[in-house]
């Protein structure tokens, strides 16, 4: 007899739409219900876990490695091609 309790095995198509939100889980982006939801399915899915754990790994490092800012001058010329795109975007 099967527990009632038990929750079934996630299928592939779960697994592709949790993926997707792991990123954003990760970035805190996501609202309660999403994040419950994430969290529900990681514990009942190891190969998501273990995708969600690589990733959360290598935003920290890339985190660590990213301390150092930009050059003034690196910095004045994205901001400029920033507004000339989103001067682009408005005008189109």
């Amino acid at each position: 007899m099967s527990d009632h309790h038990h929750r079934p095995e996630p299928t592939s198509e779960d697994c592709a739409d949790f993926l997707e939100r792991i990123v954003y889980f990760l970035d805190n982006e996501l609202d309660e219900v999403d994040c419950s939801a994430v969290r529900l399915h990681l514990d009942s899915c190891n190969p998501c876990l273990e995708r969600y754990d690589l990733q959360r790994t290598v935003k920290a490092v890339v985190a660590r490695s990213c301390a150092e800012s930009a050059p003034d001058e690196l910095r004045k010329r994205v901001l400029l091609r920033i507004r000339e795109v989103q001067v682009q975007i408005r005008e189109s």
